[in-house]
């Protein structure tokens, strides 16, 4: 629609799921519009971007990803990014806050997809005041989640990475060395590929898993005394997409938006972080993206605006031109 033809690198899972795409490019647009083409990305993009005719570089992943891609083109100006990139979304739980909701979307945050999102809630911050009740219900509605495979109904699956499953013991015992517990029944390997999650508490800021995005089930807790602390270590972080505060207080509410606003780029009421670029824009501050995703920024994103000036000495000719229909651009008509 606004006039760009596509090079689409699909990412390294789940590229069945591509098949119904495919079909309709086919069935929408005429040949070369749409151009997939499949493989490792670091053997593809890179030689893609030196040609220097990519215009737009449009990726959700990792940081170091889309930083290696964009240094390889050789006119950095010209290039245009829209980027959604690491996130570490944290969950805010007041002392007002209805414990039963607060739990449950932070399971449903923390872990949907494995919690294998960069839009999951990534650290818990709970008050002293219901952290002990708030954890015990977490971990007992963690261990309630079954881990089956992907064609049953179960919450948790395998995950599609080898090494994720090392990966996410080496947080787990990384944080219990340095002091939390898993707080859970049923924390920890299943096989090589399924993991099922370790609820951590009391987790503190010397620990890997309060600073790096994990990408995967394990949930950090971490207990606060007031907002203050909380609003510290979110300022401090690389990351600002979105986060979750859970309190049944509107003044509780109103100061914890007005101090979060300026910190992410989503602030969800009493319900988890999600992704929604369909209805609501996706975007983040500092290293959590570039740009901003939804159906209408991306239509903006795809183009540059361009403008028609005169002055009122040219009114006439500027009419006839338009009513003369000899311009694609100069013109009032709308398309259907």
């Amino acid at each position: 629609m606004m006039g760009n033809t596509v090079v689409f690198k699909p990412a390294k899972y789940g590229v069945l799921l591509l098949t119904p795409l495919i079909e309709a490019f086919q069935e929408a647009f005429p040949n070369g519009v749409v151009n997939i083409v499949f493989g490792r990305g670091r053997t593809l993009a890179g030689p893609i971007m030196q040609t220097g005719d990519v215009d737009v570089l449009a990726l959700i992943g990792a940081s170091g990803s889309s930083n290696a891609l964009v240094s390889q083109h050789p006119k950095l100006n010209r290039l245009r990014q829209v980027l959604g990139l690491e996130a570490k979304n944290p969950g805010i739980v007041f002392p007002d806050a209805d414990i039963n909701l607060a739990v449950k979307h932070c399971v449903k945050g923390a872990l949907s997809y494995n919690g294998q999102r960069c839009t999951a809630i990534k650290v818990i911050f709970v008050h002293k005041s219901v952290a002990r009740d708030f954890v015990a219900q977490l971990a007992n509605a963690v261990d309630q989640l079954k881990l089956d495979h992907p064609a049953t109904d179960s919450e948790l699956t395998p995950m599609p990475e080898r090494g994720k499953v090392v990966a996410m013991e080496e947080y787990v015992d990384d944080a219990v060395a340095k002091g939390a517990r898993v707080v859970n029944k049923f924390a920890g390997r299943f096989n090589d590929t399924s993991y099922f999650p370790s609820v951590l508490y009391p987790v503190n800021t010397d620990m890997r898993i309060f600073r790096e995005e994990q990408f995967g089930p394990v949930v950090p807790v971490v207990e606060y005394d007031n907002l203050e602390e909380v609003m510290q270590c979110i300022a401090e972080s690389d990351y600002g997409q979105q986060c979750s505060i859970f309190s049944e207080d509107e003044a509780t509410i109103a100061s914890a938006v007005d101090n979060m606003v300026n910190q992410v780029c989503r602030v969800n009421i009493n319900v988890s972080c999600q992704r929604g670029p369909d209805y609501l824009p996706f975007t983040g501050r500092k290293d959590s993206a570039v740009g901003t995703l939804s159906v209408h920024d991306a239509l903006r994103s795809f183009s540059i605006r361009t403008v028609m000036a005169t002055d009122r000495s040219q009114r006439g000719l500027v009419g006839k031109v338009v009513s003369g229909g000899k311009s694609n651009f100069m013109t009032t008509d709308y398309l259907l």
